[in-house]
């Protein structure tokens, strides 16, 4: 007698022989694609303002440090990435052996997930948070503690009566994606304080360079205080290297072992390694994206308030809007009009939308765009 065959979903045979937190799982869902949106609707020169790029692009020097590696494609990268390494050791103050090198910092969140977090453990983060901390929580099979956002940003002090006894790690995200949102840095250290040692708590900041707050915190010096904790950071985002991915954690050399063991070899291309020491050698070019960043930000929120609509402060290089009713109209209009923004419904924010900050033309086509958009109630 053949056993009971587990149910699966028709759509995919293969489902019933996933690991329990695969088959759960729904694809992380990317900004659209500008050629992507030109193909399906006959566009030309559309413009992408959904994934949190910078308009500028990256640094000259960046460039032709990428440039001066495709000779050597035949050969595998450095796998340990000493010129990168030793680059970000002298800028942050840390030894080498503190940094763990990722494909984007995306890569770095998930080898905490699958070095500390198994299925008999739990994972603490935010209502709103970024996406990719349920993703890893659920595929390692751990069970995620979702706590509810105050002001849409975290409530620390609920995230620390969530930790117990089965918590393995916490993620922070400070700036937060999709909503913009941070805490100070004594919140955040008191946080830190109050971890017990069986904790791992990472803070994400992603979008550090953007934030220009006197009380928000670099978190990379209290890693000599606090031995559990993670810092990730990322080259996509202000240093304009998204499509090479790569992104670190600094963390106390224990933690970094860790983290090595699960990493996979060569996870960091020879290509990117190189741009990446180079953009951050270029202090000049990303202090001109932070001004066109701060620039850009003024004028999407002064247009918003202009036209009555609810947005979310944000310190990063993206701001969340309230569109007044179903945001999915809105952005399929915004899509005819050659302007991709990005929907946040998986976030729990259906009347949102999130739109990364552009060049000051590109926001001029977006406002206009969306001010049509509007005044035809999305339709």
């Amino acid at each position: 007698m053949n056993p009971k065959r587990p149910r699966g979903n028709p759509a995919n045979p293969m489902l019933r022989l996933a690991a329990p937190g695969v088959r759960v799982l729904t694809p992380y869902r990317p900004g659209k694609p500008i050629s992507e949106l030109e193909r399906e609707l006959g566009i030309e020169s559309a413009i992408k303002l959904a994934s949190n790029e910078n308009p500028l692009g990256p640094s000259p020097h960046a460039r032709a440090a990428a440039g001066a590696t495709l000779a050597e494609l035949a050969r595998y990268p450095d796998g340990n990435g000493f010129a990168l390494k030793r680059a970000l050791a002298r800028r942050l103050a840390v030894a080498p052996e503190q940094i763990t090198l990722g494909n984007g910092s995306n890569d770095v969140l998930e080898l905490v997930a699958r070095a500390f977090a198994t299925p008999r453990d739990e994972v603490v983060y935010a209502e709103f948070a970024f996406a990719v901390y349920p993703i890893v929580t659920t595929a390692v099979g751990a069970r995620a503690v979702v706590v509810p956002a105050r002001a849409w940003g975290h409530d620390l002090e609920a995230m620390r009566e969530a930790v117990g006894p089965r918590t393995r790690v916490v993620f922070i995200a400070n700036p937060n994606n999709p909503t913009g949102t941070w805490n100070d840095g004594r919140s955040v250290e008191a946080f830190l304080q109050a971890m017990p040692a069986h904790v791992i708590t990472v803070v994400d900041q992603a979008y550090l360079e953007y934030v220009d707050h006197a009380d928000y915190a670099d978190c990379i010096p209290w890693v000599a205080r606090y031995p559990n904790l993670v810092v990730t950071r990322t080259f996509s985002k202000a240093y304009a290297l998204a499509g090479l991915r790569v992104g670190y954690a600094v963390s106390s050399s224990p933690v970094a072992d860790l983290l090595n063991r699960v990493r996979q070899p060569f996870n960091v291309n020879s290509v990117a390694l190189a741009a990446a020491e180079a953009a951050l050698a270029d202090d000049d070019h990303l202090a001109r994206g932070v001004r066109v960043n701060r620039d850009g930000m003024q004028q999407l929120v002064a247009a918003f308030e202009k036209m009555g609509l609810d947005y979310i402060p944000s310190v990063g290089n993206f701001v969340s809007v309230h569109v007044g009713g179903p945001a999915g109209p809105v952005y399929q209009a915004l899509l005819r009009e050659g302007v991709i923004v990005r929907p946040v419904d998986n976030y729990g924010m259906p009347e949102h939308l999130r739109v990364t900050v552009g060049l000051e033309s590109e926001n001029l086509r977006f406002l206009a765009a969306l001010q049509k958009a509007l005044s035809r109630g999305g339709a």
